[in-house]
């Protein structure tokens, strides 16, 4: 896996402009071809906001732009509901009954990818996809790399993209993580388990879960590796 500076770069833009070139950046670099960042926010009574940054071909864009098209597409209904990244390629779509929409997108070089969505408090979405027109690697290793590289660059693109891309929503009052939590959360970023935690503080390792959902929660993070970035931007970790 790359260095942690080649992901941390991106939380420092402050355009669309940056935020493109950041993520075009990423792309070209795991061996992709075409990226989608998209924002989400959900309004009560009414459609979702959807505004984002992506390198598509001209003659795709009204396809990606279609919002019916999207209620068919079976990697955007997974991501919608999950946390969980969606490796996709044609029998993501054959299995889910939507063949014909893949070959539409394949012949604009949307053949097999990675998407990954980051659902956060207020209604908020971060949904990061990455395509190519080549099959995805065979070796389970390297798919693995592929995959946790992608989560790692939206943990670090989702408050910059938020920010760019939303309009600013103001944030609930919320108390500040404690600082048995931010010790469990340091001790998380140098790698440690939750049961290496509680040795080393001397507390149950039931304890040190909760101390880390709790940081998370406050910081308005949805996991724990997200949590760990946004302290470290703040200042509250090193």
């Amino acid at each position: 896996m790359r260095l942690l500076e080649e992901f941390t770069s991106v939380q420092r833009v402050t355009t669309c402009k940056e935020l493109f070139d950041e993520a075009l950046r990423f792309t070209r670099q795991l061996g992709f071809d075409t990226f989608n960042a998209v924002a989400v926010i959900d309004r009560l009574g009414s459609e979702s906001e959807f505004v984002g940054v992506d390198n598509a071909p001209p003659a795709y864009r009204q396809l990606i732009e279609d919002r019916d098209g999207g209620r068919r597409d079976p990697v955007m209904q997974r991501c919608k509901r999950s946390h969980v990244p969606v490796v996709w390629n044609q029998g993501t779509y054959i299995d889910a009954g939507c063949a014909d929409k893949w070959e539409i997108q394949a012949s604009h070089g949307y053949r097999t990818g990675i998407a990954f969505a980051l659902h956060l408090p207020q209604g908020r979405h971060f949904c990061l996809g990455v395509d190519r027109a080549e099959r995805l690697p065979r070796h389970a290793d390297e798919m693995t790399r592929m995959v946790a590289e992608v989560q790692l660059f939206a943990a670090h693109a989702v408050d910059a993209a938020l920010r760019i891309l939303l309009p600013r929503v103001a944030d609930a009052q919320t108390e500040s993580p404690s600082a048995r939590e931010l010790e469990c959360l340091r001790w998380t970023m140098e790698g440690k388990t939750a049961w290496e935690v509680g040795r080393i503080l001397g507390i149950s390792e039931s304890t040190v879960v909760r101390h880390v959902n709790n940081a998370a929660r406050k910081l308005n993070c949805v996991n724990k590796h997200q949590a760990v970035v946004k302290a470290l931007r703040a200042g509250l970790i090193a």
